[in-house]
């Protein structure tokens, strides 16, 4: 279960020639940063929860561990983009890499 995304996509109208744009406006890292640590805490949450009603708390604590570490990495990510590489380039390889990863931890989780 994914529980955030952090670019809002926007549809509009445009009245000239009857055309429909398709327009997705990037957020400020504030927001992508609360956005992340927001996810990462309701995956940490949900993993704490899992790990009470299994048996496996060996693989339950590297879960959270690397659910930290996704948190940290990501979260300096933002705040330290690549040099030289355009920035809508560099966002949207930091989006496709954190739905990947967070995926996977969620798989996880779900195997518990």
């Amino acid at each position: 279960m994914l529980y955030g995304i952090f670019f809002v996509s926007l549809t509009f109208e445009i009245d000239k020639n009857n055309k429909t744009k398709e327009e997705t406006i990037m957020a400020n890292k504030r927001n992508l940063k609360r956005d992340i640590n927001l996810f990462c805490e309701n995956l940490f949450t949900e993993c704490v929860a899992a790990s009470l009603y299994g048996n496996n708390t060996d693989s339950a604590k590297a879960l959270l561990f690397s659910i930290i570490k996704l948190q940290t990495e990501f979260t300096c990510r933002i705040s330290h983009p690549e040099p030289g590489m355009p920035a809508k380039v560099y966002f949207k390889k930091l989006r496709e890499d954190f739905v990947s990863k967070a995926s996977e931890i969620i798989d996880q989780i779900n195997n518990l």
